[in-house]
């Protein structure tokens, strides 16, 4: 797994003018049963892959916290919401909240998430390729294929199986 993620951003560079087409013809076309589809290449695909044994998305990304998160997560470790915040967020360009660094603060060396439990819904998403109305969240993908293994053969095997 560690080889793969290394060669990784080669090869979504490599097939970024592919998917990009790709995905632009899904936008404007997306076939009937494009969740369905989505769905079982997802499911497929994480019968396969484990995330412990990569981690990427957590050593390479951080998530945006929603508000939500922010209440729940700092709730889980009976902090105010602003300590919590202040400890371990920032605010990037966008006005979001986004972790102070990565690799993400809550990662184990045993690439497990100390916060598992009550996790950002963005991590428990991701790689969001079992998204309703997955054609709208195209340059989302674009970017993932990059960070995660799994996103990258979802999106392989998607191309083989959708013709348009």
């Amino acid at each position: 797994m560690q080889e793969f993620i290394k060669i990784l951003p080669k090869l979504a560079k490599d097939k970024h003018k592919e998917n990009k087409t790709f995905f632009a013809k899904l936008k404007k076309k997306p076939p009937k049963q494009l969740d369905y589809i989505m769905q079982e290449l997802h499911d497929e695909e994480f019968k396969k892959t484990d995330c412990l044994d990569c981690a990427n998305c957590c050593k390479t990304t951080g998530p945006l916290f929603t508000d939500k998160d922010i209440v729940r997560i700092s709730k889980h470790f009976k902090m105010k919401q602003q300590q919590f915040i202040d400890a371990y967020l920032r605010v990037d360009e966008d006005k979001d909240f986004v972790l102070q660094s990565v690799p993400c603060t809550f990662l184990g060396a045993d690439n497990y998430c100390s916060i598992y439990d009550v996790r950002p819904k963005a991590c428990s998403e991701f790689p969001h390729t079992d998204r309703k109305k997955f054609q709208q969240i195209s340059n989302l993908t674009l970017k993932n294929v990059a960070i995660c293994p799994a996103a990258y053969n979802i999106v392989e095997e998607m191309k083989k199986r959708i013709k348009l």
